[in-house]
């Protein structure tokens, strides 16, 4: 029977290698941090080539929406869908989000929108997961208060057994956007800040309009939303297309453990938005070109970033 192989050591066989492979070890650590650097920098305008663009409409003009039954079924289950996902990966699946200073420098402001130096700020993060968002900006800003709610219970859970959540600075819930009452919990026209950081995305079209209201509901007149998520042409649209059986809807699709994931265009937020009474402040795309080592492929990501002040 031959002999199984171990694992050789990294430092052992760049030791073994010889100077040039050393000197390629260090290009590609260069490589890497270089690559890395990249990911810091501010998202910059997307601008799709072309031959890159007819390609993506391509695919996704291909696509079908898959049968009624499982369109509704996957709709239905979208809070228990989510809820089973946290089950499963607890706090492990998303990385704390230290970059929302650097785009939403308003959560690191001392006064609030009419110049009060001594009033808390009070803020809501909608579909909150377990917390990666809440607790940096708590800690960014001691003048924030944050509310935060989401529809899967074990989310709420675990953003609760925090280890920051007993200082009294966040109050988390369980809420249905498209029909809990944010007004159950949170005062009426009382908040200065509401960020939706790829929450909208996981709500069918038909029921973003009230969604949208229920928010307004709790927020001030010149209060902000905060708004980033997914955008048309994205590279994962294109991959949900690319393997039929996804689509429920345009552009919106089901992931493999049965989420649902919306791609946005500019038009259709900025449609939406002024709708329900906000005024558009910013809206666009952002790019970010993202490296998968593994299977040797560079990947456009496409997200749509914004703000909408409430008149």
């Amino acid at each position: 029977m031959a002999q199984e192989r171990l694992p050789q050591d990294p430092v052992a066989a760049a030791a073994t290698a010889g100077a040039e492979g050393v000197e390629a070890q260090q290009q590609e650590l260069s490589s890497i941090e270089a690559r890395q650097v990249k990911l810091q920098q501010p998202l910059q305008a997307s601008i799709i080539s072309p031959e890159k663009l007819e390609y993506a409409q391509g695919v996704i003009s291909k696509d079908k929406v898959i049968k009624p039954f499982w369109v509704n079924k996957y709709k239905n289950e979208a809070a228990k869908n989510w809820d089973r996902f946290y089950k499963r990966n607890e706090t492990r699946f998303y990385k704390d989000r230290h970059w929302i200073e650097r785009e939403f420098s308003i959560f690191g402001e001392k006064t609030t929108a009419d110049g009060d130096s001594e009033r808390t700020i009070n803020c809501l993060e909608i579909g909150c997961g377990v917390g990666n968002f809440i607790f940096p900006v708590l800690d960014l800003n001691k003048r924030l208060f944050m509310y935060a709610c989401d529809f899967a219970p074990h989310a709420i859970e675990l953003v609760k057994q925090h280890e920051d959540y007993p200082q009294g600075r966040c109050s988390a819930f369980v809420c249905d956007l498209t029909k809990d009452p944010l007004t159950d919990t949170i005062p009426a026209g009382s908040l200065d800040i509401v960020s939706s950081i790829f929450v909208l995305s996981a709500i069918p079209a038909e029921k973003l309009e009230a969604a949208v209201r229920n928010i307004k509901e709790v927020m001030k007149p010149g209060g902000m939303i905060c708004f980033r998520d997914y955008a048309v042409y994205d590279a994962a649209q294109v991959k949900f297309s690319s393997n039929p059986g996804h689509m429920l809807d345009t552009n919106l699709y089901v992931r493999q453990d049965g989420t649902m994931s919306h791609f946005f265009s500019v038009e259709q937020m900025t449609e939406l938005f002024e709708k329900e009474g906000f005024r558009v402040e910013e809206c666009g795309y952002v790019h970010r070109e993202t490296i998968n080592r593994a299977m040797d492929l560079s990947l456009d990501r496409r997200f749509l970033q914004a703000k909408f002040v409430k008149l």
